[in-house]
């Protein structure tokens, strides 16, 4: 398995027992500090017997932080007057254990014969300590450093017997329901295999690797393939069930980001930045969207048929227009998509730098 960096790496705890570590160069928290509390509720789990999938049920979300004002920003820098989720005063990156999760190992229970108690961990990946910005703005060095901090996450949360699967994701804009403008992402580490990967995975039963295939289709056709770099090909794939919607995935049979070499890493995390770049020309304003991660799960199997992937799902169908989930999408699973994958394609590839 390739190496990891050297990115220097500190583990901090708060007083609540929630974790944070600082990847690179800090500055210790100012005198006065004070760690914000999380908040007791119901974290548990219930079983939908009619579509066969887990809900999360997180009772104690409804007070979280919402749009605060600069000042307030919970993932700046700390400082004398405010104290803020990263205990120190400057730091490069940082990851914390999210005060309102949606998994919660130590949470309440409501005690109902329907819920099982609740397992996993919920972690926040602050980008920069700069407020302003965006994973498009970050610095090449920067988006590298990053990359190394998804790899060491799925490390770390890997090796915990409640996680199964290490979710990397990123909700950016208010459209989406971000609540905090400050770059960040997230991680999820499910105590099971969420429905989409586990989807994915049995795509491939019997016939190889579902993603390969897909790729081999798509470079053969070509029309719809945006660029090729030396660990990424980002292509929109021919079923998009969103407008715009964007795929990255690498050359080679990968399952995860630690199969990768750091200048593969590197090389593939910059492929995402050239993609949410592209997609702030498109309309000449900020894209909101989702970008997730698929990697092999965690859970001891073998999953020879992982394959390491992002997606992009931008919300934004023209200029001003959104593209909502309605009826189709969300009461009987089908989408319909506005646009033509070819000619969103050709407009993209027009657009990437």
């Amino acid at each position: 398995m390739p190496a990891m960096s050297r990115l220097e790496r500190t583990e901090l705890r708060q007083p609540d027992g929630r974790r944070v570590t600082l990847y690179g160069p800090h500055q210790p928290a100012p005198p006065g500090y004070q760690a914000p509390l999380a908040q007791p509720g119901i974290y548990e789990r219930r079983w939908n017997p009619l579509r066969r999938e887990w809900v999360l049920v997180a009772a104690a979300r409804q007070g979280r932080t919402f749009l605060p004002v600069r000042s307030r920003c919970p993932l700046c820098p700390s400082t004398g007057e405010h104290s803020t989720e990263i205990p120190a005063r400057a730091f490069q990156l940082a990851v914390f254990e999210n005060r309102f999760p949606s998994l919660r190992a130590d949470g309440d229970r409501s005690g109902r014969p329907e819920a099982v108690a609740s397992a996993g961990v919920c972690e926040v990946v602050v980008y920069t300590p700069e407020h302003e910005g965006s994973l498009a703005t970050l610095a090449p060095e920067r988006v590298a450093d990053l990359a190394e901090v998804w790899a060491d996450r799925y490390r770390v949360l890997a090796a915990r017997p409640d996680v199964r699967y290490v979710f990397i994701f990123e909700n950016r804009g208010e459209a989406v329901g971000v609540t905090l403008h400050h770059p960040h992402g997230q991680v999820y580490g499910y105590p099971f295999l969420p429905p989409h990967a586990a989807a994915e995975l049995r795509a491939g039963s019997g016939t190889g690797c579902p993603i390969c295939a897909q790729l081999d289709r798509e470079r053969r056709a070509a029309i719809r393939v945006l660029f090729r770099a030396s660990a990424a090909v980002a292509y929109v794939p021919s079923f998009a069930r969103w407008p715009y919607e964007v795929h990255v995935v690498t050359p080679a049979h990968l399952p995860c980001l630690l199969d990768l070499s750091r200048s593969a890493r590197r090389s593939f995390a910059l492929a995402l930045q050239r993609v949410v770049r592209a997609y702030d020309r498109l309309f000449k304003t900020t894209m909101p969207y989702m970008m997730v991660l698929h990697q092999r799960p965690t859970d001891g199997r073998a999953h020879p048929r992982a394959h390491l992937h992002a997606e992009f799902y931008p919300l934004l169908r023209d200029r001003a227009r959104l593209k909502y989930l309605a009826g189709s999408e969300s009461g009987a699973g089908v989408f319909i998509n506005d646009t033509l994958a070819e000619e969103t394609a050709a407009r993209l590839r027009t657009l990437m730098a």
